[in-house]
């Protein structure tokens, strides 16, 4: 690893919680403004994270406490894979290593909201992951290569020759955020029959971690988003941005679904449409 590298890692881990949670300070103020509310300060998660992390540290067991960690750490390394431009397939996978620790931690108590909770995890990546692979597939048909650098050579964005697989992005966008009308493991709100579902049986410094990560996740998935307009920064991160506000308006219009028309609805509109676009470079050929 070379010092440009180690410095974008460093980068990335100490300034990825102060972006991401400034965006889930975002988030909650622009969905109580659009419900009528005020809402808390933009810095909230932070007072919240600061006030989770001073709490006992309580765990039902130990196991549950270093799946948290796992969750954390497999997150963490995939957003610095992406920071690195590395294999796209590589951090893909790193993430769904990620997503079967929280599954596992929801796993190891007893709770049945936990239990419950972590069998509608396991449909919400049944769904998603393989609209994520198919993605990671045509943008090899595009790039020649499963490496996040190759994208930035293109002469224009993906978004251009892919506009289908952005969006089934998008909805895959919708179930990483956990906004409606995707919320069935867990949910920021309070309407959930099952409290709080993959979370429940966390709380404390625990808590704060497993918060801290979705920070990280959100980047990752925004990031992944942005690639389909690597050509340009700021452009990038424009297109994220859009895309980030427009899951909370989806999310403040919708109603939660069902987990059987979460997965119909994923495998037949992200997947169709990630195949037609496939099928249309072919043709293009």
């Amino acid at each position: 690893m070379t010092t440009n590298d180690l410095l974008t890692v460093i980068a990335t881990i100490v300034l990825g919680p102060l972006v991401g949670g400034l965006l889930f300070g975002i988030d909650r103020k622009l969905t109580a403004r659009l419900q009528g509310r005020y809402g808390p300060p933009i810095v909230q998660p932070f007072y919240d994270f600061i006030k989770l992390w001073s709490k006992s540290r309580i765990v039902a067991n130990q196991s549950q406490m270093m799946y948290v960690y796992g969750y954390l750490l497999f997150t963490i390394t995939a957003l610095c894979l992406l920071a690195l431009r590395q294999d796209l397939l590589i951090i893909i996978f790193v993430l769904a290593f990620g997503g079967v620790s929280l599954i596992m931690g929801a796993f190891s108590v007893k709770s049945p909201y936990s239990n419950i909770g972590a069998q509608r995890e396991i449909l919400q990546m049944v769904a998603y992951e393989p609209v994520l692979m198919l993605a990671a597939v045509a943008i090899y048909l595009q790039t020649g290569s499963f490496m996040v650098s190759d994208i930035f050579k293109l002469q224009q964005p993906l978004l251009f020759s892919l506009p289908l697989v952005f969006v089934a992005l998008l909805i895959i966008l919708t179930i990483k955020m956990r906004k409606s009308p995707f919320d069935i493991s867990a949910s920021a709100h309070a309407h959930q029959e099952i409290v709080r579902g993959v979370y429940t049986e966390y709380s404390g410094p625990y808590l704060a971690l497993i918060e801290l990560t979705h920070w990280y996740e959100l980047l990752l998935v925004l990031g992944i988003i942005g690639l389909f307009w690597a050509t340009s920064v700021w452009a990038a991160a424009a297109l994220a941005i859009a895309a980030f506000l427009l899951e909370i308006v989806v999310d403040n219009i919708e109603a939660r679904m069902t987990w059987p028309w979460m997965i119909k609805f994923v495998w037949t509109t992200g997947i169709g449409l990630s195949v037609v676009n496939i099928a249309a470079l072919y043709l293009i050929r």
